[in-house]
């Protein structure tokens, strides 16, 4: 599990960045895969969510997830639900302690937040479809609407692929400037002809910005790269592999 210095100084909260490490899953898994929606066994899932909420000294029931879709829709937790009762979303929001927003990722961005004054936290899945959809502005809102205010929110920006591992064709980049010109600044030219390297983790910080959240931690790390650590969408279909795990982030309020 990796915490970030940003939410380490915050006593209120417990989170962490679980690596693919601890856990009872084998093969593609190998070892703490949280995701339900992989083909790993729904008992191995479960151990391992359970397992994940022990190192955060929380029941297992109290973690909850959504169905991600690369969305910019946020919910707003104000009771545990079941997996099989979770929403399609890519955000939670909650002022609920005890209860541990979890977001799953295999390259795309985690990225864990809390007002510490107004004692709200939320979690969001950031890849580059929902972080251009405006997932972060909308957790962000979501978390006003609880009390919290940008300018206090304190955010960190989890394992993802890195800059020097994303590779994309000029279809993606052009997507992106049409957004804004100054987008360019988060692409670098590849080695092969006509392809770009991306900075997710840049294009998110700059959207937490954006927002008015002026605090933020970013992992150096490379889902990508680190396959001992983390699971990858991409590793996994540039290696011909047939599924992947996922990663879990959380965040909880203490008490």
């Amino acid at each position: 599990m990796i915490t970030l210095g940003a939410l380490n100084d915050i006593p209120a909260i417990r989170h962490g960045f679980f690596t693919r490490e601890g856990g009872v899953s084998s093969g593609l898994y190998d070892s703490l895969n949280c995701g339900f929606g992989s083909g790993d066994t729904p008992e191995a899932v479960a151990e391992n969510r359970a397992r994940a909420m022990r190192f955060l000294d929380l029941q297992p029931e109290g973690l909850v997830t959504v169905y991600q879709v690369h969305s910019p829709t946020v919910v707003t937790v104000d009771k545990p639900f079941a997996p099989k009762d979770a929403p399609k979303a890519d955000a939670m929001v909650t002022r609920l302690p005890r209860v541990a927003l979890g977001i799953l990722t295999a390259d795309c961005a985690p990225v864990l937040f809390c007002d510490p004054q107004a004692e709200v936290i939320g979690a969001a899945h950031a890849g580059w479809k929902g972080a251009m959809g405006g997932v972060v502005e909308a957790t962000v809102s979501a978390m006003e609407a609880l009390g919290a205010k940008a300018d206090r929110i304190v955010a960190a920006v989890g394992p993802h692929i890195a800059h020097r591992s994303y590779e994309v064709g000029a279809e993606f980049r052009d997507r992106f400037l049409a957004e804004a010109p100054a987008n360019d600044y988060h692409f670098v030219p590849a080695r092969r002809a006509g392809h770009y390297l991306f900075d997710l983790g840049g294009y998110v910080e700059q959207r937490l910005a954006n927002a008015g959240v002026q605090f933020v931690h970013h992992s150096p790390h490379d889902t990508l790269a680190e396959s001992d650590r983390f699971f990858s969408y991409r590793r996994a279909t540039l290696n011909g592999e047939k599924d992947y795990g996922r990663g879990l982030s959380a965040i909880a309020l203490a008490e």
